[in-house]
């Protein structure tokens, strides 16, 4: 089944569409958390691990400053923050350009390695053969979608995407994130078909304008009952 009439362009979503659930909770997040003391502790050497304490610290004066929760940990070097933040599974700027700093470590000594469903590569290759237009949209940072993609077993595929985009850009809740997306990929709305695993995500880009598809794929949670057209493969779209 071809992609819908009219789409020019396909915007993904990385956990539980194009990669496993499990390899970001059991993999990215474990690596991330048992090396946060040690990242922190380069913040007065790497001025990029720097930026990302400052963007955290001044998150946690925002949420101090607003009463926070009764479990706000002192701020510290950053770490102590940085380990509640993720147990709360906060969709944080700052967490997110962290874990992407660490990351980056382990893709470069090579005991990470990005993983990716098996349809995945030929879709993209098909797509971009088709003049498709492909960009991801995901709450980790732009930093940890091009090493996900640029360490693979089937090589750097980041030349098959045009464009990366994270919370910068706005919530994935948030319809207005997809009409940034929009303006600035210059396609009209209804020109874009966004896949993700979340119908909530995926509601606000239809609010939007979008064209939208479930993505169900196997160890996904099972998703409320919606209608967004679902798809177990993305050969289903190429």
């Amino acid at each position: 089944m071809p992609l819908p009439e009219g789409v020019r362009a396909v915007l993904l979503d990385i956990e539980g569409t194009t990669t496993p659930l499990a390899f970001v909770e059991e993999v990215l997040f474990p690596y991330a958390r048992e090396r946060l003391e040690e990242a922190a502790a380069r913040a007065d050497e790497d001025p990029e691990v720097a930026a990302a304490i400052g963007r955290l610290r001044a998150e946690h004066e925002a949420e101090r400053r607003q009463g926070g929760a009764g479990d706000l940990p002192d701020f510290g070097d950053g770490a102590p923050y940085a380990r509640y933040l993720m147990a709360a599974d906060r969709k944080s700027t700052g967490l997110k350009e962290l874990q992407g700093l660490i990351w980056r470590r382990g893709y470069e000594d090579g005991s990470l390695e990005g993983q990716l469903f098996p349809d995945v590569p030929e879709a993209l290759a098909g797509w971009r053969r088709d003049g498709v237009r492909v960009r991801i949209y995901s709450s980790g940072s732009v930093l940890a979608q091009e090493l996900l993609f640029g360490h693979t077993p089937h090589g750097d595929l980041t030349p098959f995407l045009e464009g990366f985009h994270d919370t910068r850009t706005g919530p994935k809740k948030d319809p207005e994130s997809y009409r940034r997306i929009a303006a600035d990929m210059d396609l009209p709305l209804e020109a874009i078909l966004f896949l993700s695993d979340s119908v909530e995500e995926l509601d606000a880009a239809r609010e939007a304008g979008l064209r939208t598809a479930l993505a169900v794929r196997p160890g996904n949670r099972p998703a409320p009952a919606s209608s967004h057209p679902r798809y177990g493969s993305f050969t289903e779209l190429t």
